[in-house]
């Protein structure tokens, strides 16, 4: 059903582009059927990068997924651009009306008739290159984001109650990679490099690692095991780990690597005599899967008087955090919007995109991300490996 939903959306979509880009600036005849087969192309090259993963290996189908995903883009970036052009036709059209009655009839002035459809097809012309010149700046500018490397953010954070001995405990934050038919075993490497090379006391990975099964990605995950952190690296699960064949395969693939899953479960993080409570919650995704979150059992047997930090997927969870006076909650999901400006509908979702926000008492972390899904764009949210340093007040 979603995929008949987002076939019908995007046809539609196609459709609108085709009539301004294709209809509106060429005459009948051979070209514009060529250009408008094109087009369909490209329609039924989409679908089918939607479908194929889940019939056929992901690993097989990069060849179809990269231009698939890629024009996936440039389609969104072409239907957004025309779209905005339309106030200025409308404009346009009005202001013609407006003049209308002072101009003479068109059957009083002959040659007036062949020239009105010319300038049309002119107009539309001007408007296509304007909006395939936008579109063009914009895939660019988002492709080099997405494939170039995460920017590396430190962020000092002051947590009520923390002892003195925490001053400076750095955790390294990473999210959202989603290992695919895009992004493989070079792009996790790049990440532990770059997680490594911050020497983090503690790594948390906080879901959407993975869009495919252990036999398909496991040896791009593979690299993960190279992470190293003094108190060592902590997972939770993400949305999108319930939408592989087998959950259970991938976090027992995650614990032979190494890192410590926390489900709906807390570990105490010592210094000498000090110490902060560590929590993991499962994903929204997991009610789904006879796996929900359930927080209340996340955060038992921990004691009141030292502080703690909640790894969450979905910024959202942070409403139940606040209830029960966690610190600071640490999140992804979001990608930062990845692509402008769809972040406004992300926006209506989740209580923050990016950065550090307070909601009550709870303070809230929210990485944009090291990878991508979907389109290999990201516009005006470059992705991020962040790195937390903790304070005591």
């Amino acid at each position: 059903m979603f995929i008949v939903i987002l076939g019908s959306i995007l046809g539609l979509m196609h459709a609108y582009v085709w009539k301004r880009m294709v209809k509106d600036t060429t005459a009948p005849g051979r070209f514009r059927i060529y250009c408008s087969l094109a087009l369909a192309a490209l329609l039924i090259l989409l679908i089918a990068t939607l479908i194929v993963p889940r019939v056929f290996d992901v690993t097989a189908s990069r060849w179809l997924a990269w231009p698939g995903y890629l024009w996936f883009g440039v389609v969104a970036y072409l239907f957004l651009t025309l779209l905005a052009l339309e106030p200025v036709r409308l404009a346009r059209r009005l202001w013609r009306k407006r003049q209308a009655p002072s101009e003479p009839e068109p059957e009083s002035d002959p040659e007036s008739e062949p020239k009105s459809p010319e300038r049309r097809v002119f107009l539309s012309r001007v408007a296509a290159v304007a909006a395939g010149t936008a579109t063009a700046g914009l895939v660019g500018t988002g492709l080099v984001n997405a494939l170039g490397p995460p920017q590396t953010l430190r962020v000092p954070v002051r947590l009520p109650r923390l002892d003195p001995a925490f001053d400076g405990f750095r955790v390294a934050v990473v999210s959202d990679i989603h290992l695919g038919p895009l992004l493989g075993r070079a792009h996790t490497e790049r990440i532990v490099r770059m997680i490594n090379e911050t020497e983090p006391d503690l790594v948390a990975v906080v879901g959407d690692l993975v869009d495919g099964t252990v036999a398909e990605l496991g040896a791009a995950a593979e690299p993960l095991q190279d992470l190293v952190a003094r108190e060592g690296a902590f997972f939770v699960t993400g949305n999108h780990e319930y939408f592989v064949e087998d959950t259970a395969e991938w976090l027992r693939e995650l614990e032979r690597l190494g890192l410590h899953l926390l489900r709906n479960e807390n570990t105490r993080i010592q210094r000498g005599g000090a110490a902060f409570h560590l929590a993991g919650v499962n994903d929204l995704a997991g009610r789904s899967h006879a796996d929900p979150p359930d927080l209340d059992r996340a955060l038992r047997g921990l004691r009141s008087d030292d502080p703690t930090v909640l790894l969450a997927h979905q910024p959202v969870q942070v409403e139940e955090a606040a209830d029960r006076g966690v610190a600071l909650q640490i999140s992804g999901h979001t990608h930062g919007g990845q692509m402008w400006p769809f972040h406004y509908a992300v926006e209506l979702a989740q209580p923050a995109l990016a950065g550090l926000s307070t909601v009550r008492d709870t303070q809230l972390y929210v990485s944009r991300g090291a990878g991508f899904w979907g389109p290999p764009l990201r516009v005006g949210a470059k992705p991020d490996i962040s790195v937390l340093t903790l304070q005591s007040r």
